[in-house]
């Protein structure tokens, strides 16, 4: 996709454009997308099934990983 496109699509899709990490919730076995905050100074969701709660913080020096484990 050129970056015209990609443009065009976050305009009709808003959602597409939201950054997200994936989490699998081992607790549950379970996967969830977990949103950015809208300050975007962390990730933060829950398992959807028993409420575990997790938080990502965003910095330097951080990592590129967009997948994520939790026990």
């Amino acid at each position: 996709m050129s970056g015209s496109e990609d443009k065009k699509r976050s305009e009709l899709d808003p959602a597409s454009a939201r950054p997200f990490v994936g989490v699998h919730f081992k607790c549950c076995g379970v996967y969830a997308r977990i949103y950015r905050s809208a300050d975007g100074q962390f990730y933060r969701g829950r398992c959807p099934r028993c409420a575990l709660q997790v938080t990502f913080r965003v910095g330097q020096g951080g990592t590129d990983a967009r997948f994520f484990v939790v026990h």
